[in-house]
């Protein structure tokens, strides 16, 4: 059981927007914690969308295929601070529902400047490495400039995004879901705006599009500090007080370390099948990235389940509301399950109307439709994994899940690359896709695992 975490209490105003979740309908409060992120989520895919329809149909196809082609790259590097942001989510989470207000504070401060640091140490790392390292996934010569531009404008605005998923981060932990849903918007259509300008009207290509991402990320940023500093609640935020406290960086990065190495083993492992659909050349790559944007609609929206288990699971914990914590990982799995199902099932059902907004050429639409049916149709069962990641790490385990998501996932995908597909038989994209599902079965059945010895452990231990 993880050890409580101590702080003074104080008195602080509550934040109309906070949510008990210690009490009441588990059911309920997730879809009212979930369905803002999901909207949130989806729009800024819709604003994503928009822009590489832009660039599809405004800068031409090598510049379609060049931002398609940095997506694992940037993942990799974004996804290890991004790991990170959990560790706030729930540290923030637990001292929040055990009204430790000081610890909180503390806590909040902590993260905001993990994340200022974080931003610089990616920026210098996307601006001085990019074309080495899309040289190592196999990135066509022909969009090799394009992509290393697209990477070194996006990497400028990296501290901007960390920023705003921190402070999410600490807004989800005490229920808020809805502030964050509302700076999306507002960044989303200054994005799609200046998207449309820089590429349509400036004629900027790749350049335009990274350069208007990066001006919308920074005024999410913007928008979620100023919200932090506004509140009055024990997450206000105060410019002049940013720094770390030891104590609460060692609980941010107990969880937040492995969270974000297991983030980064599985963009590494992405890397690789990257490198292996780069193999088969640039209609392969346009239609794998069309169908992966598809498939992202169905990913976000079960990733505010995942991102509610670990919030409902953190407060609940802090509260020593232990007796609610079954409850909670089956309504999280009937929740992600049903949204997994149904979303998938329509992205392939209607894959050959939908990719069409992304390219008009058929070759890249059919080869669109083979990610669709092989991934598109399963994803809930990476949705099921998520959620037991989510409530290994709700309860404090998170060195476990990475090291399982390590072994089940990441090393069996590079196995699989190196071994199945180099087979002269199987070396086709197929072999590539059928991967995912595997990996997602294995690894969620090791969670699962994991998960029930945990339970009985804390039942031995405290009858909950």
């Amino acid at each position: 059981m993880p050890q409580e975490l101590t702080g003074e209490k104080t008195n602080i105003k509550k934040s109309k927007f906070e949510m008990d979740m210690c009490s009441g309908s588990i059911l309920k409060k997730m879809l009212l914690f979930s369905i803002p992120i999901i909207i949130s989520s989806v729009l800024q895919l819709l604003f994503n969308t928009a822009d590489y329809i832009v660039v599809g149909e405004y800068a031409g196809g090598d510049s379609f295929s060049a931002v398609g082609s940095t997506g694992s790259l940037i993942n990799l590097f974004v996804n290890l601070f991004m790991g990170l942001s959990v560790g706030t989510n729930v540290v923030v989470a637990r001292l929040f529902s055990a009204k430790k207000n000081q610890d909180v504070t503390e806590a909040v401060h902590s993260s905001i400047t993990i994340s200022l640091i974080g931003g610089v140490i990616l920026t210098i790392i996307g601006i001085f490495l990019a074309p080495q390292l899309l040289k190592l996934m196999n990135t066509p010569d022909s969009l090799l400039d394009l992509a290393s531009l697209y990477v070194r404008i996006y990497f400028v605005g990296i501290t901007a995004s960390l920023l705003y998923n921190f402070g999410s981060a600490i807004l989800r932990a005490i229920g808020d879901t809805r502030r964050p849903l509302i700076f999306l918007i507002i960044a989303g259509i200054v994005n799609v705006v200046l998207n449309l300008f820089f590429v349509i009207v400036l004629k900027l290509d790749v350049a335009g599009v990274a350069i208007a991402t990066t001006i919308s990320q920074c005024l999410s940023a913007f928008l979620v500090i100023r919200c932090l500093i506004k509140e009055q609640s024990a997450v206000h935020l105060s410019l002049k007080e940013l720094r770390i406290y030891k104590d609460k960086l060692i609980s941010i990065l107990k969880i937040g370390i492995p969270a974000g190495v297991q983030g980064s083993l599985f963009a590494l492992s992405n890397v690789a099948i990257q490198s292996a659909i780069n193999s088969f050349g640039d209609i392969v790559i346009a239609g794998n990235f069309a169908a992966a944007n598809l498939e992202g609609y169905v990913y976000v929206s079960m990733n505010a389940v995942h991102q509610a288990t670990i919030s409902f699971i953190g407060q609940n914990v802090g509260g020593k509301k232990y007796e609610r914590i079954n409850k909670i990982i089956f309504t999280a799995i009937g929740c992600v399950t049903v949204v997994g199902l149904v979303l998938g099932l329509s992205m392939y059902i209607g894959g050959n109307i939908l990719l069409y907004f992304y390219t008009n050429d058929a070759a890249v639409v059919s080869a669109g439709m083979i990610r669709l049916k092989y991934i598109s149709t399963v994803y809930f069962l990476c949705g099921i994994m998520d959620v037991l990641v989510g409530a290994l790490r709700g309860l404090g385990r998170s060195i476990m899940p990475m090291i399982v998501s390590l072994m089940g996932a990441c090393v069996f995908r590079l196995v699989w690359i190196f071994t199945i597909f180099k087979i002269e038989r199987f070396h086709i994209i197929e072999t590539v896709y059928i991967s995912y599902a595997i990996s997602w079965i294995l690894t969620a059945a090791v969670h699962a695992t994991c998960l029930y010895v945990i339970r009985r452990t804390m039942k031995k231990h405290w009858g909950v």
